[in-house]
Formats: C-alpha cells, sequence, structure tokens
C-alpha cells in the first residue's frame, strides 16, 4: 500500500478543509483528486508530505504513521509538482540541481542531461537562462528537479492549469511516462478529459468530504447521484 489515509479531518481558522477521509492510495497507481474549487482536493495533496498536518485522524505511508519519516527524507521519496513552476535565478542546469545543492550533494552535466532527456527536453537547453523558457519548458524543468532526488511518488497540483494546450498535451505526456516507469502520481486536476484519461484510481471530493472513490469505472462510471451530477457540470462549487 502507498498512502492510507484514516479519518482523517483538517481544519483551520475553525473552518472544515476536510471531514473523515477514509482513502487507499496504491503503489503504482495514476491517482486522481476532483471536485468543485474548495473542495479540499489541494489540501489533501498537502497532508501527504506533510506540508500541512491533519487535525484529526492518522496518515499512514508504506504501512507506516507518515510522521515515522523524517519530513526532509518523506520530502525526497514524495515530490510534489506545483501549478506555477517557479525558476530560481540561473541556467537550467542550475534548477534541476536546486534540490540536491541544498543536500549538499552534486548533479554530474551527463545526470542533468539524462533527466532532460527523461522529461522529453532536448540537452541543448542545458546552460540556457531558465527564466526566458515557455510554460511548458519550465514546468518540465521543475519535473526534472524533482525527479532528481529519485522519489516514488509525485504529488501533481494543477500541473497543465497554467499552461496553453500545446503545452498541456507535452506535460501530460511526460507525467503519464513517469507514471510508466513506476513512479506512483496523485494527481489533482480540475480538467475532466484529463482526469479520465490518465486514472487507473481516484476519488471526487465535494465539500471537504469523499463521495466517491474506487477504480477508474467506479469513479467516472459509477451511480452516485452527486457524482454524476458533478460530472454534468450542474454541482456548484463547495461552500
Amino acid at each position: 500500500m502507498g498512502f492510507k489515509l484514516d479519518s482523517v479531518s483538517l481544519k483551520k481558522q475553525d473552518k472544515a478543509i476536510l471531514k473523515d477521509i477514509n482513502l487507499d492510495i496504491p503503489i503504482g497507481s495514476v491517482f486522481v483528486l476532483i471536485g468543485p474549487s474548495g473542495s479540499g482536493k489541494s489540501s489533501l495533496l498537502r497532508l501527504l508530505n506533510r506540508l500541512d498536518e491533519p487535525t484529526a485522524g492518522r496518515i499512514l505511508y508504506k504501512d507506516q504513521p507518515i510522521e515515522f519519516y523524517p519530513v526532509q527524507e518523506l520530502r525526497k521519496e514524495v515530490g510534489m509538482l506545483f501549478q506555477n513552476p517557479v525558476m530560481v535565478g540561473g541556467t537550467v542546469k542550475d534548477n534541476i540541481a536546486l534540490g540536491l545543492k541544498l543536500q549538499k550533494k552534486d548533479l554530474s552535466y551527463e545526470k542533468v542531461v539524462g533527466l532532460l532527456k527523461r522529461v522529453g527536453l532536448e540537452k541543448e537547453i542545458i546552460d540556457k537562462d531558465a527564466s526566458v523558457l515557455s510554460g511548458g519548458q519550465k514546468q518540465r524543468v521543475a519535473l526534472a528537479r524533482v525527479l532528481a532526488n529519485d522519489p516514488k511518488v509525485l504529488l501533481l497540483d494543477e500541473p497543465t492549469s497554467a499552461l496553453d494546450p500545446g503545452a498541456v498535451l507535452q506535460v501530460k505526456e511526460t507525467l503519464i511516462e513517469q507514471a510508466k516507469n513506476g513512479l506512483t502520481l496523485i494527481w489533482v486536476t480540475h480538467d475532466m478529459d484529463i482526469a479520465s484519461e490518465v486514472a487507473t484510481n481516484g476519488a471526487l471530493l465535494v465539500s471537504g468530504k469523499v463521495v466517491v472513490s474506487g477504480n477508474q469505472e467506479e469513479l467516472f462510471h459509477g451511480n452516485n447521484q452527486i457524482a454524476q451530477t458533478f460530472f454534468k457540470g450542474e454541482l456548484k462549487e463547495s461552500e
């Protein structure tokens, strides 16, 4: 088992963000988190590498309580890709090597080239100023930076929502390729076309609660009335 959430709740400033969440996220899955804006998807994702802590319940990772793992060690194994990739000043190589540099480790030229190839970028950009890259290139450089830590899980918080359609396709295909290489992907998205295409498993959240969870068929083609309302576009944003 990858992650197991057991009666997990989250409150912020006395507001209930997540309510009694029970989920199993298998190793090797592409697990999508879908739901209206404000339903708690990104908040749930942040719990999985301890950017936030639950106020009730427990989270297990590989059958151990998540707090068993030192935070920095956990984040090497459970990487995260955000909606808007941040490039630091410097070259593409500087950006890809950043995480390891902070750990006082070096990343060789050859390894950077290998990571660029892995995310579908040409090695010719290695010495290019990262600030002048396109949105799709920046997102793939950010992915290469995460992959430099050799993670087992990737947390994806709307990784394509800020991109133009061509870049969406490139980044989506790059991420699917990582899943084929054995990475577990936990993917928050509002794009139902992407969600239904990539998911092996997933959950629909509404107002901080899991409405339905299961495999691709159960999630997208089950008989849950709230889910059907959501897929028709008739479910309002969560309060």
